[in-house]
């Protein structure tokens, strides 16, 4: 019996009153030869994750037997795609599964998962805390496999397969987590056949080079090399979807994945991003520039402005300041201040590819790249960078 034959049968036992209560958002729309949670668009977004519709899910897909869950890091473009290839081979196999977005913020528990009713579970993008895997180890016999890519999952790979042996993880630190899901997918079913006998591929030949095109910038941006082609403007058209890749909210997150291609976003960037260099151009023209001496002076003087209000564009007027310091003699940085969140927030940026801006934000406590970097100073300390500046 399918989920939506298992949600008909029991809602006809109740009253419309009491399917209110139960299903309050939710319906379950066919997509692609699967069922996917569908929300109305006055759903709850603070209720997302860990909400009553998701653990209705839950609740369905243990009645209903499936034997496969699948949670990915959300909000992560990795996990999205990761989620959308979960998809796509369970769906080529015909193989039931439940896919729902896994929020740091509003976390599901380990008793809202019942993995102990689950033959497998997939963590796409992200590995478990330590306190997880333990009461996983404990409680469950289900089989995990992890994809993650991020420096800091390594230092707790080991902590995690001590707790629990049927953890199986996949980290690689050169590899975007999506583009390893990709091809695990890929090749488990590589040697599957169809009902038919034909080979069965997880993507459609039309679809292959644009999807893996997106791939490639996904992971330029995931490991933060940033040097692939107009990869600032992909990552500026990207964030337009962000939006997008709640599979609950969004039952149509898959198709619209799948249609995704990196030179419309490119030039949705391209767009978006000169719109906001024009804005920065005019907010410069509009605000006092002055000396910053980095470091009190220790890592030199650059040119630097307050943004209180418009730290949105920080990045803009930081590359500007950078022209106009190195233009004026100075180091080819430009520091934009702000307050956020009651802090006063520092960002350095330089167009030079020899100046390293991080080593000044790293000796505050910050961090960032060679060009782009960030750091919370205090306001005495501020004070001091540029108290030799003119009244």
């Amino acid at each position: 019996m399918q989920l939506l034959d298992f949600l008909g049968s029991k809602s006809q036992n109740l009253s419309r009153e009491q399917k209110k209560e139960t299903l309050p958002d939710m319906t379950f729309r066919r997509f692609s030869g699967r069922f996917m949670p569908a929300f109305s668009t006055s759903f709850n977004l603070s209720r997302n994750f860990r909400s009553d519709a998701a653990l209705e899910a839950i609740e369905i897909a243990l009645e209903e037997k499936v034997p496969n869950l699948v949670l990915y890091n959300y909000p992560s473009f990795s996990g999205a795609f990761s989620a959308l290839f979960a998809h796509l081979y369970h769906s080529r196999l015909r193989i039931p599964c439940l896919i729902l977005p896994f929020s740091s913020v509003v976390p599901f528990r380990v008793e809202d998962l019942c993995l102990e009713r689950f033959e497998r579970c997939y963590l796409l993008d992200f590995i478990v805390p330590k306190a997880f895997a333990s009461t996983i180890s404990r409680k469950s016999a289900c089989g995990i496999i992890c994809f993650d890519h991020r420096k800091s999952a390594v230092s707790r790979i080991g902590s995690v397969k001590e707790d629990n042996k049927r953890f199986k993880i996949n980290v690689d630190i050169e590899k975007s987590s999506s583009k390893a899901v990709y091809r695990y997918f890929s090749s488990k079913l590589t040697d599957q056949r169809s009902s038919e006998g034909e080979s069965l591929s997880l993507l459609d030949v039309e679809d292959e080079s644009r999807v893996e095109s997106v791939l490639d910038y996904i992971e330029d941006i995931d490991l933060r090399r940033w040097k692939l082609p107009h990869i600032k403007s992909f990552s500026f058209g990207l964030k337009d979807w962000r939006s997008r890749i709640n599979c609950i909210t969004n039952p149509y997150m898959y198709e619209q994945l799948l249609r995704i291609s990196s030179a419309d976003l490119i030039a949705n960037g391209d767009s978006y991003y000169s719109s906001r260099l024009i804005d920065a151009k005019k907010l410069l023209k509009l605000n006092k520039v002055f000396k910053i001496r980095l470091g009190r002076g220790f890592y030199g003087e650059c040119l630097g402005m307050r943004a209180d209000g418009n730290h949105e564009l920080s990045d803009e007027l930081g590359k500007l300041l950078s022209l106009q310091s190195a233009a004026a003699g100075l180091r080819p940085i430009g520091a934009v201040t702000f307050m956020q969140r009651n802090n006063l927030k520092m960002c350095l940026r330089s167009i030079d590819d020899v100046t390293d801006t991080s080593e000044v934000a790293k000796a505050y406590g910050g961090g960032g790249t060679s060009c782009s970097s960030s750091f919370i100073i205090r306001m005495d300390e501020y004070n001091q960078w540029i108290a030799k500046n003119p009244t």
